[in-house]
């Protein structure tokens, strides 16, 4: 078989391709629809198809949890697998979009950047760079999760949440924040108060010691945050006068990317 003829037995038949302008048609619908569903007669006639078209495109769509359709009241709406995909998505956008800025943070001072966001009671680093300072702190790994409340930028997280979120994730965190003796619920809750305050988290080496670290949520304060930037060093370097010049850095690389992402 030629290489040709290969492609044309690849290729989507026109019928897969009618389904499949079908279903984005139908999830464009839903994705604008009520946060409580619709139902089927008024997605078929927002999408110009027949009821029967339209339920055997709703019913394959539920079957691989795009879509969702409440016993209840019959109504569809939006699968949870669709959005996580959507959050993956987001999630792989901004790590994209805050490489640059971490690499000139790492640049500028030397020491090591990180981007982290939150997914659900944790922490999660999405991105790092570091710089050429010879005693590098790479505290964490992409990837890497921390409960909320751990490590500078995860503060800075924390402190960005509403009160009624932060009581919630330092009480169902318990167990895990065990683990780290200096964060008591106490504690912890007087850093996130410091934190609001000046505007920037900080841990003078509360995790490993002769270690310092800066963290600045990106978004308004009291406002779920998009995600948090951070820098790592050395205590001494983390340390005045050097530490308004990181927070300085800090605060115009969190401004740039949040402009970036709106």
């Amino acid at each position: 078989m030629s290489e040709a003829q290969q492609q044309d037995d690849e290729a989507p038949s026109e019928a897969s391709i009618t389904t499949i302008d079908r279903a984005a048609r139908l999830l464009t619908i839903l994705a604008a629809g009520e946060a409580m569903g619709m139902m089927l007669t008024e997605i078929a006639r927002q999408a110009g198809f027949g009821k029967g078209t339209t339920h055997r495109v709703l019913a394959a769509l539920v079957e691989v949890g795009f879509v969702f359709q409440s016993p209840e009241n019959r109504r569809y709406r939006l699968g949870s697998r669709l959005t996580l995909m959507a959050q993956h998505a987001r999630t792989q956008e901004l790590a994209f979009r805050v490489q640059p800025i971490l690499d000139r943070l790492a640049e500028q001072t030397g020491d090591t950047a990180f981007c982290s966001i939150r997914e659900g009671l944790s922490a999660v680093c999405i991105a790092r760079a570091t710089g050429e300072f010879p005693i590098r702190t790479l505290t964490l790994d992409v990837g890497s999760r921390r409960p909320l409340g751990i490590g500078a930028g995860s503060l800075a997280l924390l402190a960005a949440l509403p009160d009624a979120l932060v009581q919630e994730s330092m009480a169902k965190n318990a167990r895990l924040l065990a683990a780290y003796p200096v964060y008591s619920p106490e504690w912890l809750t007087g850093r996130v108060r410091e934190a609001r305050q000046s505007g920037y988290a900080q841990n003078p080496g509360d995790i490993l010691p002769g270690m310092g670290a800066l963290g600045m949520a990106v978004g308004d304060p009291m406002i779920q945050p998009l995600a948090a930037l951070s820098i790592a060093a050395i205590s001494e370097r983390v340390s005045p006068p050097r530490k308004a010049v990181l927070i300085e850095k800090l605060r115009e690389a969190t401004e740039e990317l949040l402009t970036l992402m709106r």
